[in-house]
């Protein structure tokens, strides 16, 4: 792939997210406790090069949201942007952590089915074999 930087760290830590690259499996941790407007854009543009550099070689997305406890629809719009990202490389996406106030939300605005959902740390396992 193109236009991604060379030296793309395999672990990155910013403010507002925690990117983790293992080989197959791309973790993104975002930074709680919200993720609004400010943070939305941000994490975008943190976890686009990411997916340019590694492509096809990501199976699985996932998205650990443990320490969001906030999600405002610029959130929820990056939930999507990132989905459509892994989707493009023909990586599942997987969504970890969620409390039942942002599974709910998930569940409402119907993003809940554009990701698996793994309630414990169990269950993400079983997903990313």
């Amino acid at each position: 792939m193109t236009n991604a930087p060379a030296e793309l760290p395999d672990k990155k830590k910013t403010p507002h997210i925690e990117i983790e690259w293992t080989g197959s499996v791309l973790l993104l941790r975002l930074a709680g406790p919200n993720i609004g407007q400010h943070e939305s854009p941000i994490i975008t543009n943190e976890v686009t090069p990411y997916f340019k550099k590694h492509g096809k070689a990501i199976r699985h997305m996932v998205m650990d949201m443990t320490t969001v406890n906030f999600m405002s629809s610029m959130g929820l719009g990056m939930c999507i942007a990132c989905r459509n990202l892994a989707a493009a490389q023909g990586a599942s996406s997987i969504l970890f952590g969620l409390n039942k106030d942002l599974l709910a939300l998930m569940s409402m605005m119907k993003i809940e089915k554009m990701y698996k959902i793994a309630k414990d740390n169990a269950e993400l396992q079983k997903l990313v074999k």
